[in-house]
């Protein structure tokens, strides 16, 4: 065994846009996108296809969640 120690990880997914699809959910990730920012969050980028969404953030110790 390597003598350094590991962080543990955890990936958290916060559900803002249940049951919404398309622009709905888009516009639901967003807001709290928005909400999140002024907080400390980064936003990483935004992934939309049309249909489904999810933005990957970064809180401030530069661990990653995403708004889902």
């Amino acid at each position: 065994m390597l003598g350094y120690v590991v962080p543990n990880r955890v990936h958290l997914d916060v559900r803002v846009g249940t049951g919404l699809v398309g622009e709905e959910r888009l516009a639901a990730l967003e807001a709290e996108r928005a909400r999140l920012e002024p907080l400390g969050a980064v936003h990483v980028q935004t992934l939309y296809d049309g249909h489904d969404a999810c933005i990957p953030m970064l809180d401030i110790e530069g661990n990653e969640f995403c708004i889902d």
